[in-house]
């Protein structure tokens, strides 16, 4: 059984949802991910996506830009990314790592050499923001048999029909945009998250997480009621931008102090 489903199915049983931060690898140092990455489980979270540093990240906003910026800067690349995972299996073997970011440089990578190198560093999803379902056959099989779980948007202007395509086709947990728009640009109505995670579970069995415009414990709460999992991000990489010149203790404890409040809000 994979981290992620395991960690799913333990949440149900205790009562509780996954809490899933986001930060950017590399931002603002390749060596401080490894430490922020043991503060975010420190705080309570459950699964952590990292985010592949590119380019043109046009699905997320201003906040998420600067951090890739930060991050290509300071010389992460995709191998890097690989190290930083590396390195924190090499004291966590338990918390799922789903590695987020775009097609561009994996298909660089090659998605073999990709997916098989992702497995030896201890990555248990990926989810590549602008592969579609149509495009995505070849790259299946290639996580597929190295167990590696493909996770993918739907967004609240997903039509059912490819809703369900794009379903039939996940593994691990679907990811819930719940506004239109890019990361971190809009307020959260949580009445329509309601309504369109109830679609959702009409058509599949997965874990449904829900991200973009949860920014402090009340809203995390609230989701949560709903939701199997909490996506919190551009709140994060903004506390690590505002402190970016810190040590990286610094940077570990300021986002540790924002998500053990949504942790302890969300368990409540």
């Amino acid at each position: 059984m994979s981290r992620i489903k395991q960690c799913f199915e333990n949440l149900e049983k205790s009562g509780k949802k996954a809490l899933i931060p986001y930060i950017t690898a590399g931002d603002p140092s390749p060596d401080f991910t490894v430490t922020m990455m043991n503060s975010l489980v420190n705080a309570g979270a459950d699964v952590i996506e990292i985010g592949m540093p590119f380019s043109d990240p046009m699905a997320d906003g201003p906040v998420i830009q600067l951090a890739c910026e930060r991050s290509l800067a300071a010389g992460t690349n995709i191998k890097k990314v690989l190290q930083i995972i590396t390195e924190f299996r090499q004291t966590n073997t338990q918390t799922p790592v789903v590695l987020m970011g775009y097609l561009n440089p994996i298909e660089f990578f090659g998605y073999q050499a990709f997916a098989n190198a992702a497995k030896n560093a201890g990555v248990d999803g990926v989810l590549l923001v602008d592969l579609t379902p149509e495009e995505a056959t070849d790259v299946v099989e290639c996580f597929r048999e190295n167990e590696i779980d493909l996770i993918y948007l739907l967004s609240p202007t997903t039509t059912p029909e490819r809703a369900k395509k794009i379903c039939d086709l996940a593994t691990g947990y679907v990811y819930y945009v719940s506004v239109k728009g890019v990361t971190g640009s809009a307020e959260l109505d949580v009445n329509s998250v309601k309504n369109h995670v109830d679609s959702l579970r009409a058509i599949t069995s997965l874990p449904i997480g829900v991200g973009f415009g949860i920014r402090d414990a009340k809203t995390a709460a609230a989701v949560s009621k709903c939701a199997d999992g909490v996506i919190v991000g551009s709140v994060l990489v903004n506390a690590i931008a505002e402190n970016k010149d810190r040590q990286k203790e610094y940077i570990a404890d300021a986002l540790e102090a924002i998500l053990l409040p949504m942790r302890n809000e969300m368990d409540a």
